[in-house]
């Protein structure tokens, strides 16, 4: 039985230096000793520098908001699922430090903002023009299913037990549902995010473009 776990990635580029395509986005480094980071195939020996600024060219005009007032661990699953539907940015409200074990390294690609309130994360928003948007299993709130979700927004979620502070609500412009039928009574913020951001690709993104 084979115990050695598979590995990722590519090895050194094939031929040697001499083969190194002309390319000032290559990293030397990764040509030599191979890219086993955790990038789609199409930036496989890509400089990490690169790879920021080709994903700055083509960034989604969604943001994507998290509370963190109790340290919460569904941060990195948000940050990770952020990158894979490259939203502009995602918003830390709340305590700055946050697990990155669930982000898997993402967060090196994905630009993460702090802000140390609820007041000056709306601050911002209002700033940018950007209207913020709940989701939350709250009275009133409005189906996502059927909601139309506007191309720049920020889409903001609570914490793990509490969903969205008060303040929050009083400041979300929309508050959005996700349908559920089972006994709990909600989903993990990870899973919600993941399911709000979804809802944003399928009304606003090319989706040819994504499997590509």
């Amino acid at each position: 039985m084979n115990d050695v776990p598979p590995e990722h990635g590519v090895g050194p580029y094939p031929d040697g230096e001499g083969a190194w395509p002309d390319d000032p986005r290559l990293d030397p480094e990764l040509l030599r000793d191979g890219d086993r980071r955790n990038v789609a195939d199409g930036y496989r020996y890509w400089r990490h520098e690169s790879i920021v600024a080709d994903l700055d060219e083509r960034r989604h005009p969604f943001h994507v908001a998290i509370e963190n007032w109790q340290h919460d661990f569904n941060i990195g699953s948000v940050v990770r699922t952020a990158n894979a539907f490259l939203a502009r940015e995602v918003h830390i409200v709340g305590r700055r430090r946050w697990n990155r074990r669930g982000a898997m390294v993402t967060d090196r690609y994905q630009h993460v903002r702090h802000h140390a309130s609820v007041e000056e994360f709306v601050a911002w928003a209002k700033a940018e023009g950007l209207p913020v948007i709940g989701v939350d299993n709250l009275p009133g709130s409005v189906p996502l299913e059927t909601a139309t979700l506007p191309r720049a927004c920020v889409l903001v979620f609570g914490q793990e037990s509490t969903g969205l502070s008060d303040p929050m609500r009083e400041v979300a412009g929309a508050t959005l549902a996700i349908a559920q039928y089972g006994s709990t009574r909600s989903i993990n913020a990870g899973a919600a995010a993941s399911i709000a951001m979804h809802s944003w690709i399928r009304q606003h993104a090319d989706i040819d473009a994504g499997h590509r």
